[in-house]
């Protein structure tokens, strides 16, 4: 099981659908000058999958909806596609589909198009093997000088 194809519309620094596929099984390398998306490229897939943006108030959610000159986007949507031929989510489809969207009113998950909670997408994402209480399949750039950090400090105790 891997992340096949990402969809992003209306998150962020987002506007329009923005779509990369052909992700690779195995390393996936994001690169790209600043400010051209690439933290919210991460964001966007926490905000699916992670507990960090579980609960937004209705006051924060502006700070997700695209805005720019003129517009701000009415929703923000980010999808997730899987490719699940191992079969690791417990269905028989060799693809599953995890969207969320965003708006100033309502906030909804789907799956495979049919409306779900949180809870329910979690409960998959752990029986796939991602665990919420180990949730270091996102590593942020802060992370990686911390736990730098924390590898130098261990060595030089030893």
């Amino acid at each position: 099981m891997y992340i096949k194809e990402i969809n992003i519309t209306g998150f962020k620094s987002y506007k329009d659908i923005t779509t990369i596929r052909d992700l690779s099984p195995k390393h996936n390398v994001v690169i790209g000058r600043n400010g051209s998306g690439k933290s919210n490229f991460f964001a966007a897939i926490q905000f699916v999958l992670s507990s960090e943006f579980t609960s937004i108030t209705q006051h924060n959610r502006h700070a997700f909806l695209h805005e720019s000159v003129g517009a701000k986007s009415a929703t923000a949507k980010v999808e997730i596609v899987f490719d699940n031929m191992d079969h690791r989510i417990p269905t028989e489809s060799e693809e599953v589909r995890i969207v969320r969207a965003l708006t100033m009113k309502s906030d909804a998950y789907y799956i495979d198009g049919k409306n779900v909670t949180k809870t329910e997408i979690v409960n998959m994402m752990e029986s796939a093997g991602f665990s919420r209480s180990n949730p270091y399949y996102i590593v942020k750039q802060g992370k990686v000088n911390f736990l730098k950090f924390l590898v130098t400090s261990f060595k030089e105790a030893c």
